[in-house]
């Protein structure tokens, strides 16, 4: 009688399984990355392996020179420091629960679609907490009274009023105005940002000043959202730019400097992946685990009040 073959080192799902979600977790983490437009260009903290929901950061005030006289002591400077305290609050999931008859029957593409498509919800979702972050520019607050200081279109310098969508297209006087506002704060010059919706990047097409070759740079500067450098001030694109409360609903963009806002990571974008018997399929699930915090209020565009972010509330 013939004895059925029966291999001992073959690679099966089960001894193979460990290898399946790294492939899943890489093209996620690469999609993810991809998609981020804000959060590449605000603080990034790593929280990584550590334990407690609070992150406390240090926001000290900063100090005055003072002149020295001669033959007596030097001038003692004092001051009790505040910090900026980040929750980590914000746990996201993306889930597919996978049928075997589905897996078995459809194309390698399935696998791309729902990685890609993780790797963007997540990402939008975290770009989402940051660019809310922008309510708080200008001396705002979320609700109703979200942009209530915002500064807006024209000549850049009639404030956005409460209730009452009076936003005009964006134009090149607004942004110089909202320039001036982050350099008479004493913002750093670096490390600066411009985040648009698309309508104010169509409106950015039409400026003569946008399209000249010394505003633009290189002219070929196309990566994660950035479309170009308009006064030294890199320029991004979001379909996913907040928008104002109320009857209108106008588009916010947002000017401001890396240290105005932070994401502190506590759990990167990770993927796990369980077979359900009683369903006969494989349960898929990305999530990541951060906080989010307006870190310097003096860095971003806002009202007349010491800001390093502003925002200008532009039609939709």
């Amino acid at each position: 009688m013939a004895t059925a073959f029966s291999p001992s080192n073959s690679v099966t799902t089960t001894t193979g399984a460990t290898f399946i979600p790294e492939i899943w977790s890489d093209e996620i983490v690469a999609a993810y990355k991809k998609n981020l437009v804000l959060a590449n260009l605000v603080m990034k903290m790593n929280f990584k392996g550590k334990k407690g929901d609070t992150v406390h950061i240090p926001a000290p005030t900063r100090g005055s020179a003072s002149a020295k006289a001669a033959e007596t002591a030097v001038t003692l400077i004092a001051a009790t420091e505040s910090e900026v305290q980040v929750s980590i609050n914000k746990h996201y999931e993306y889930s597919r629960l996978i049928e075997d008859i589905a897996e078995a029957q459809a194309l390698n593409s399935m696998r791309n679609f729902y990685t890609s498509d993780a790797g963007y919800a997540l990402a939008r979702q975290v770009d989402t907490d940051l660019v809310q972050l922008g309510r708080s520019a200008n001396g705002g607050t979320a609700g109703a009274a979200a942009y209530a200081a915002a500064y807006i279109g024209g000549d850049g310098t009639t404030a956005y009023v409460a209730a009452s969508n009076n936003e005009s297209a964006l134009t090149d006087a607004a942004i110089r105005r909202t320039i001036q506002r982050l350099d008479d704060n004493d913002t750093p010059m670096d490390n600066r940002f411009f985040l648009i919706p698309p309508s104010s990047r169509n409106t950015l097409m039409g400026l003569s000043r946008y399209t000249e070759q010394a505003f633009v740079g290189n002219g070929n500067a196309i990566r994660t959202g950035e479309i170009g450098n308009l006064y030294g001030i890199p320029v991004f694109t979001s379909s996913n730019a907040d928008t104002t409360s109320g009857s209108g609903a106008a588009r916010v963009c947002l000017m401001g400097h890396k240290d105005s806002m932070v994401l502190v990571e506590q759990v990167g974008v990770r993927s796990q992946v369980q077979y359900k018997q009683e369903y006969l399929a494989t349960l898929f699930t990305s999530d990541t685990l951060y906080g989010v915090a307006a870190l310097r209020s003096a860095a971003s565009v806002g009202a007349a009040k010491s800001s390093s972010m502003f925002a200008l509330a532009v039609p939709a």
